[in-house]
């Protein structure tokens, strides 16, 4: 047996069966809009389940277009004496994101794949280290230096931009701007 035509032993409800069955039929005619009350009524349970298998939700978004494609395009595949048209989608989903990720494991294993790095691991952790200390001893500074200090290299603004900014005298600006380098130097230098 297909197992997307598999469907749950649930008897579905007649009044949404009947209209399950009559935006079917449109569909089938090419109705865009009985298509788009389906996606309307049913998106929400594809989507979930898609979630809950692939727990990625751009994958999801994915499984969730190609279920709706599938039934755009064939809309006769869903036989509705065998179940309801929300429990058949959901089984046909739940078995697409099933594919979908074993479609997605490696196909060697772990240790036995050689990677190339394009940069030096370890000086990219030195440099990581370093920016965490910067960024403690940058926290710590008195606020008017930690404010300049961050104006003047994070904003890129002038020592006379900062003293009209702030309203504070061009040689002020810059001790503090002195200052909280000094600090910086010493706590690198400890």
């Amino acid at each position: 047996m297909n197992r997307e035509t598999a469907m749950p032993t649930t008897v579905p409800d007649p009044e949404t069966a009947q209209l399950d069955a009559d935006l079917l039929g449109k569909v089938q005619r090419g109705d865009e809009s009985a298509m788009a009350a389906l996606y309307d009524r049913y998106s929400k349970i594809v989507y979930s389940v898609a979630l809950r298998v692939l727990r990625d939700p751009a994958s999801a978004e994915d499984v969730l277009q190609e279920i709706f494609m599938q039934v755009w395009r064939s809309p006769a595949k869903f036989v509705a004496t065998r179940g309801s048209l929300g429990g058949w989608l959901a089984v046909v989903t739940r078995n697409r994101s099933i594919d979908l990720l074993r479609r997605k494991r490696p196909s060697e294993q772990v240790e036995e794949m050689q990677l190339a790095s394009m940069c030096n691991i370890a000086d990219e952790v030195e440099r990581n280290s370093m920016m965490e200390k910067a960024r403690g001893v940058i926290v710590l500074l008195p606020a008017e230096q930690r404010k300049t200090l961050e104006m003047a290299f994070f904003d890129g603004l002038t020592h006379s931009e900062i003293a009209e900014m702030t309203g504070d005298p061009l040689g002020t600006v810059k001790t503090r701007i002195r200052s909280a380098l000094l600090t910086l130097r010493k706590a690198f230098q400890a």
